[in-house]
């Protein structure tokens, strides 16, 4: 590949991306998701895929959300979200969704205010155990770093479990608790209906996408979907999750960062075709799919938006310009 081209392809890149990111603050919806009822998790960080989920739901006319989030945060976003989206009524609810009591309340709140529960979004989720940062000590970022690529030797029993109860026990609360209230009917749900998202990740799909107790977590979110599906056989409601490639979120600002130091950032994920990583609003794209009517034979699958990462062995980009210039020999 010439400097030429390598450069209109980074330039392609970057105002795609824009793009994405302008589309995402258009505030008109044409009501995709008109009178549904729904509940977020996983909305603390404001450019995070929850927050942006929410907007898009908020933006499509769903009549209320439900916002659920250990963030001490989440109270200004749900404040702002109201003022931009005046129509639906938008709920804080400042817990774990990992929480048995927590879940169950939150539903039964929306049930009670509103009488229907129409979607549940479980997106709460860590990588890792975030480690303190000690004075004299290596920065926080390094710390991530590290604490992201130790192998099962080094990672307690006690944090294994940690990062599965965030993860997976979060998203079988949501299934417990959501799937027979979506069941309810009422004088403007005249049929029982409903649409369980959860978020996964390429890393349940195949190695490599994250540590050892994340990727676990993930391939257990894959199976629970499925699972589910079929536990809840006739009763339309539907269970699909979502497995994101390399996002640009709270979760994954390290490599950014990192990237950016090196003075290599336009490189971040150009693993996959698109040869870019995505933004959180893609994924919340996916989600509005999900929630929408438009999906309505869609169920128990695993979406994966991931620029086409999982689509192919592995590839490395340039590889088939060194193969012509072999040729040429």
């Amino acid at each position: 590949m010439t400097d030429d081209s390598k450069q209109k392809d980074q330039a392609t890149r970057a105002a795609v991306l824009t793009s994405v990111e302008e589309r995402s603050q258009d505030t008109t919806g044409t009501g995709r998701v008109r009178g549904k009822v729904c509940i977020v998790t996983g909305v603390g960080p404001a450019a995070g895929i929850g927050a942006q989920a929410a907007r898009l739901l908020a933006r499509e006319g769903a009549a209320a959300l439900y916002l659920l989030d250990v963030s001490r945060d989440l109270p200004a976003f749900a404040k702002s979200l109201q003022s931009t989206f005046p129509n639906t009524k938008i709920t804080a609810i400042t817990g774990d969704a990992a929480d048995d009591a927590v879940v169950s309340s939150a539903v039964q709140r929306a049930l009670d205010e509103t009488g229907r529960l129409d979607v549940y979004f479980a997106n709460a989720g860590i990588s890792h155990l975030k480690p303190k940062a000690e004075e004299g000590g290596p920065p926080q970022l390094i710390l991530d770093v590290i604490s992201g690529t130790r192998t099962a030797q080094d990672i307690s029993a006690a944090e294994f479990s940690e990062v599965m109860r965030i993860n997976a026990l979060s998203v079988f609360l949501a299934l417990k608790y959501a799937v027979p209230a979506m069941q309810r009917t009422s004088e403007d749900k005249k049929i029982p209906q409903g649409s369980v998202i959860s978020t996964a990740s390429v890393a349940g799909v195949n190695a490599n996408g994250g540590p050892l107790p994340y990727s676990a977590t993930k391939a257990a979110v894959i199976n629970m979907t499925k699972s589910a599906a079929y536990e809840v056989a006739g009763k339309n409601v539907r269970i699909n999750c979502i497995c994101p490639g390399l996002i640009r979120t709270d979760m994954t600002k390290t490599i950014f960062e990192l990237a950016a130091m090196a003075g290599v950032d336009e490189n971040v994920g150009q693993l996959n075709p698109l040869q870019r990583h995505g933004l959180p609003e893609e994924i919340g794209q996916a989600v509005l799919w999900l929630a929408s009517d438009e999906s309505s034979y869609v169920n128990g699958h695993a979406l994966v938006v991931d620029g086409g990462l999982t689509a192919s062995m592995p590839y490395i980009p340039g590889a088939s310009d060194k193969i012509k210039e072999l040729a040429k020999f």
